[in-house]
């Protein structure tokens, strides 16, 4: 997991919904950013969707950042391609950029490890949350409420210490190439 208080590796990516190459410095905030490694076939990415969008809905009129990063190998995960990535930005209705990661080279300098994998930078771009999104799973009957990542969205936004007690992510490994 990458070390609390380790700065937002850089990055220039394609937006698969805009075509236009974005970066970390042109999408952070003043405030908090949070980077989130998602794809569009992992089951506990297609449960938690709305609850993304909502958190963005919610965060976003505070100031917050998000940016969504798929990191997949669309080569033996066709379903993942940055076509179908925008596709499915526009169905399940994103709010942020949707960003295609094709050397996988951010995925590693994020030691993102699945998807879903979530980060929550403060204005230094610092890092003070990895982890899950809260403790709903495919089939589990936890409702999908955000709460740890809000948790620690409200602590920075509040000037406050993030718990340094985090639950890592579950989900589906990120596909690698294999070399």
């Amino acid at each position: 997991m990458l070390t609390l208080g380790t700065l937002a590796p850089n990055f220039k990516l394609l937006d698969t919904v805009s075509g236009k190459m974005l970066s970390l410095a042109e999408l952070k905030s003043d405030k908090a950013t949070v980077i989130m490694f998602i794809c569009n076939h992992c089951p506990f990415v297609k449960h938690i969707d709305d609850g993304i969008v909502a958190l963005a809905k919610d965060y976003q009129s505070k100031g917050v950042s998000f940016i969504a990063i798929s990191s997949n190998d669309v080569e033996n995960y066709p379903q993942d391609s940055p076509d179908l990535m925008k596709v499915e930005a526009k169905k399940v209705g994103y709010i942020f950029p949707y960003l295609y990661d094709e050397t996988q080279e951010v995925a590693k300098a994020y030691q993102a490890a699945c998807t879903p994998d979530f980060y929550l930078f403060d204005a230094e771009l610092k890092c003070v949350y990895r982890g899950q999104l809260d403790d709903s799973r495919p089939g589990n009957g936890q409702p999908v409420t955000g709460k740890d990542l809000r948790s620690a969205l409200d602590c920075v936004l509040n000037n406050k210490e993030v718990d340094s007690e985090q639950r890592p992510s579950l989900g589906c490994n990120i596909k690698w190439k294999v070399s």
